[in-house]
């Protein structure tokens, strides 16, 4: 029995810590939620761009501003870098979820990725830690 209690809580944790990661990327990422492409043809909150849109999901890529939509896809391809990263023996922190989410899963995982990245990875990480001090705040 307290083994399922904490495989539930460890659950748990982690999709809110995916919670966290993913509104801290939309931050950085799409801040004022503009529907314009980006420079590179990126769409949406996440600014998904269409070949990494269509890893994850059959809808047609303008639907990457729709916020439900990109949602689903944001945790689909939240979890694909977690399983990646993972799998290559890297833990699966919002740091190195980010860092992936920007550079790439595999300069990640081979210790490449550039400096503008990790940049981007550190102002993610600082926006999930002030999301979780919101939240334990909020609760007292």
């Amino acid at each position: 029995l307290i083994a399922i209690v904490l495989c539930l809580f460890a659950s748990a944790a982690a999709a809110e810590d995916r919670w966290e990661t993913l509104q801290a990327i939309h931050w950085v990422e799409n801040p004022h939620s503009s529907t314009q492409p980006g420079s590179y043809g990126e769409l949406g909150p996440y600014q998904f761009r269409q070949t990494t849109w269509k890893m994850h999901t059959k809808q047609p890529f303008h639907l990457a501003n729709n916020r439900q939509v990109a949602d689903q896809v944001a945790v689909a391809h939240y979890e694909w870098i977690k399983a990646g990263l993972i799998r290559n023996g890297i833990k699966a922190t919002s740091y190195n979820i980010a860092m992936a989410w920007n550079a790439g899963l595999s300069s990640v995982i081979n210790g490449r990725a550039p400096a503008r990245s990790r940049d981007y990875a550190s102002r993610v990480t600082n926006l999930v830690s002030d999301l979780k001090s919101r939240q334990l705040a909020s609760t007292r």
